[in-house]
């Protein structure tokens, strides 16, 4: 399958991913359909309209309808129960993580092709892997996942942009090597989840005085 056809899927199944999560917050914060629409809105189309904001391009989504689609299934899926939160399994950030993992890849590969420098490239790949999910969460007014020292969200983002980037400036990306990456950037966070792996806080916990 050609490239421009594997990078056009994945973005299309992390838009769903994200809008997902963003519809499952709405239904766990108990907002309405229209509420519902919105969260996954921000939650599938907000990454990648601030890629194409920073880039200077009129953000895509409002041009290609395509874009739209997964949206509304995302929704409509969650107001049907066919996807639905589970404790356990932890729905909402799995899904999540399948954006994340998708947007990082995508968001890089993009800011690549728009001419920006390595550094550049990794920053706007990350900004679009955890964009939609941080505006998703702000409004629902939880902590945006960036945030959260718990299950390290931004660090494998960065990670896959790294690859990303590397993979592009040696010549060497192609649609297995997108997958892959993604593949390992979900990984990360979802083995982040489960083993409870904490980035490091803003500063170093204070001494008692009786040690």
């Amino acid at each position: 399958m050609p490239l421009a056809e594997v990078l056009l899927a994945l973005e299309l199944v992390g838009t769903f991913a994200f809008a997902v999560s963003g519809a499952l917050l709405a239904a766990k914060k108990g907002f309405d359909i229209v509420g519902s629409l919105l969260l996954a809105s921000l939650a599938g189309l907000g990454g990648g309209v601030i890629r194409d904001l920073v880039l200077g391009y009129g953000p895509i989504a409002f041009h290609a309808p395509l874009y739209l689609v997964p949206v509304g299934v995302a929704v409509l899926a969650v107001f049907l129960r066919l996807i639905q939160e589970d404790r356990l399994r932890r729905t909402l950030l799995a899904f999540d993580a399948v954006g994340l993992s998708l947007f990082c890849v995508m968001g890089t590969f993009i800011a690549f092709q728009a001419g920006l420098n390595p550094v550049a490239t990794v920053l706007l790949g990350v900004t679009t892997a955890v964009g939609g999910g941080t505006l998703r969460d702000i409004v629902a007014n939880e902590v945006p996942q960036i945030f959260n020292p718990d299950g390290v969200y931004a660090a494998p983002a960065f990670l896959g942009a790294v690859a990303t980037t590397a993979a592009l400036e040696w010549g060497l990306f192609n649609a297995v090597i997108a997958v892959v990456v993604a593949g390992l950037v979900f990984a990360v966070r979802i083995m982040a989840l489960r083993f409870g792996w904490r980035v490091p806080l803003a500063e170093l916990p204070r001494r008692s005085r009786g040690a």
